[in-house]
């Protein structure tokens, strides 16, 4: 059985960039590729980062016991990271959208009724 090696982070993210360029890539022309280079490398950023997030969240879990001193009673509170991964969730999203943005429209489905060919032969015979 053959052990896959574990990518640094660094590796990741560069694994990540190179995934949103060859999609963007087929998509869009060379200049607007340029054009949004630095947002898909914060992109490939804040994803990987996410997926460590989310792993030590599931690991240690959303919440953690805080007291202020020896004195005080522990009490929940959200841990730290729980709100830099919300508030990278949503700059994520963000990042993804504009991305998205530079994406050429998709053409319009053929919604052929049949009114304008019988509007048309209808012409025809008049």
């Amino acid at each position: 059985m053959t052990t896959k090696k574990k990518l640094t982070k660094d590796e990741r993210i560069q694994q990540e960039f190179e995934r949103l360029k060859a999609f963007y890539k087929s998509l869009v022309s060379n200049e607007k590729l340029k054009s949004i280079d630095g947002l898909m490398q914060r992109a490939a950023y804040q994803r990987v980062t996410l997926e460590d997030m989310e792993a030590d969240l599931d690991e240690n879990g959303f919440v953690e016991l805080f007291s202020q001193s020896e004195n005080q009673t522990p009490y929940e509170r959200e841990r730290p990271t729980a709100r830099l991964f919300n508030t990278l969730t949503k700059n994520y999203q963000s990042a993804m959208t504009q991305l998205n943005k530079v994406l050429p429209d998709e053409a319009p489905k053929d919604t052929d009724d049949g009114f304008d060919s019988f509007v048309s032969r209808r012409d025809d015979l008049g």
